[in-house]
């Protein structure tokens, strides 16, 4: 039950990400879902291997190129899902991973204290 609910919750954030800022679109709310599914899959995937590999850049950078990673693994779904999500260059994809990061942070905390509550 947590799974789906988290997962509509990130579809409903990349539809505020796409009302706030102009260089990500997404056409639907399927679109979002569908847009959510990948986003968090890449995550889970793809994330850590690039994580370990870049991880003399992002000792020398002070961490900072984790925000490239994650912009990475936004404009990656985008690519992969066509016209349903579409983020605008690279610097789209970096704006929309921080606002998108950042309302992920904001579920993450209330899915805590809902579910914790049970």
């Amino acid at each position: 039950m947590r799974i789906l609910v988290k997962w509509a919750l990130h579809a409903v954030a990349l539809l505020c990400v796409a009302y706030l800022y102009s260089g990500v679109e997404v056409h639907s709310f399927a679109a979002a879902l569908g847009a959510a599914f990948v986003i968090g899959l890449l995550n889970a995937v793809l994330r850590p291997v690039l994580v370990i590999l870049t991880l003399p850049v992002t000792v020398v950078t002070l961490g900072l190129f984790l925000f490239v990673i994650n912009a990475l693994m936004f404009w990656a779904a985008s690519g992969l899902l066509g016209a349903a999500f579409q983020v605008h260059g690279f610097a789209a994809a970096l704006i929309g991973s921080l606002l998108y990061s950042l309302l992920g942070l904001v579920i993450e905390s209330a899915l805590a204290r809902l579910f914790l509550k049970q």
